[in-house]
């Protein structure tokens, strides 16, 4: 604590982010990273772009890649806002949306950015449980409201909630804005994405990123999708507050990355198929594996603490993710690696349980 700084920055709770570790002799499936690299075609991109027009200010407006992502999407660039990372893009939506007379609401097991989020913009939540076996009933979410934000497919959960619930909860919500945050939603089945809704419904917000199934978590891209007048209103934040969000070279990067839809599904399918490989083991030595639709499983073993696993694997060199928070502790979260990785994971579990 400084005399220096603000009264409210006293009380804030910053996020944690997962360890990531200087000894590249660990097997690191903490921070759901794509095993694979970007296209090679984004890597010529990026290089192209490291010229003399790096002195130069990018353009602010990003309108090569908001067309890009207009034509993939099917939507107008004025549907369209990008920004740092899809947690600037949050941000912005918290700030520009949600700091309204009446609380948002979002699960009590999903992003745990989202509290610091209302912690930094002083904003009232109320966190509403989800069901025993980890799902999301947006029954639950119909009442009085100023926002309502979830992630499909929940994180740290991995469970896939359909369209049609969530285009039920738009037709009784259309007072404030509903915010579908679909960071792993490439790596569901398709027709998953919420999207397709825009166009009917104006308070439906998308946000997406990059860092997933792109491989492009080094270079900070994320983006949102939805009405011309929510995105109006994110533009004004975002002009408020950094007119240059994306350079040069990430911009040449991410239209790069949806100019080669080729490399991005065969990169998307060969981490479904791991994902699928890594539950069938991973049940066969005793777990319970939630269902996942996202590139990492949540799986706990009815007879070894959470806890006690994730030190385990640490001495044997492999990192994983252990909330320590209610509902979770018993958990381990584990991002889905190359082939090589998930049996390095089956095999050192194989010999800690025994």
């Amino acid at each position: 604590m400084s005399k220096y700084w603000s009264d409210f920055v006293v009380g804030l709770e910053p996020y944690t982010p997962g360890e990531q570790p200087a000894n590249s002799d660990l097997t690191k499936l903490n921070t759901n990273e794509n095993p694979y690299p970007p296209s090679p075609a984004v890597m010529a991109a990026m290089n192209s772009a490291v010229n003399d027009d790096l002195r130069l200010y990018p353009p602010s407006n990003a309108d090569q890649l908001k067309q890009t992502l207009a034509d993939y999407f099917q939507l107008t660039p004025a549907q369209v806002f990008v920004g740092n990372g899809s947690d600037e893009v949050l941000a912005h939506v918290f700030n520009g949306l949600f700091r309204q007379a009446r609380p948002i609401l979002y699960p009590d097991i999903s992003y745990s950015f989202y509290p610091v989020y209302c912690g930094l913009y002083d904003i009232e939540f109320s966190k509403i449980p989800l069901a025993d076996d980890y799902t999301l009933d947006l029954a639950d979410y119909r009442r009085a409201n100023g926002g309502i934000i979830f992630p499909n497919p929940n994180a740290p959960t991995g469970r896939l909630l359909g369209l049609d619930a969530i285009e039920a909860l738009l037709r009784d919500n259309r007072d404030s804005v509903v915010v579908v945050d679909e960071a792993y939603i490439d790596f569901a089945e398709a027709g998953s994405s919420a999207v397709s809704l825009i166009d009917q419904y104006d308070n439906l917000l998308v946000v997406q990123t990059m860092s997933k199934s792109r491989s492009l978590a080094g270079m900070r891209i994320g983006y949102a999708m939805g009405s011309a007048v929510l995105i109006e209103g994110l533009e004004r934040i975002k002009n408020s507050f950094n007119s240059y969000p994306l350079g040069h070279v990430q911009i040449a990067a991410a239209v790069a990355s949806f100019k080669d839809p080729d490399y991005f599904e065969l990169m998307r399918q060969q981490v479904i198929s791991s994902r699928e490989l890594l539950a069938e083991q991973l049940d066969a030595l005793g777990f319970e594996v939630l269902p996942s639709a996202a590139n990492f499983v949540l799986a706990r073993h009815s007879e070894h603490a959470g806890l006690d696993l994730t030190q385990a694997l640490r001495d044997k060199n492999l990192i994983i993710r252990h909330f320590n928070k209610p509902r979770l502790s018993e958990f381990l979260r584990i991002t889905v690696g190359t082939p090589i990785q998930n049996q390095q994971l089956i095999d050192a579990l194989t010999e800690i349980i025994g």
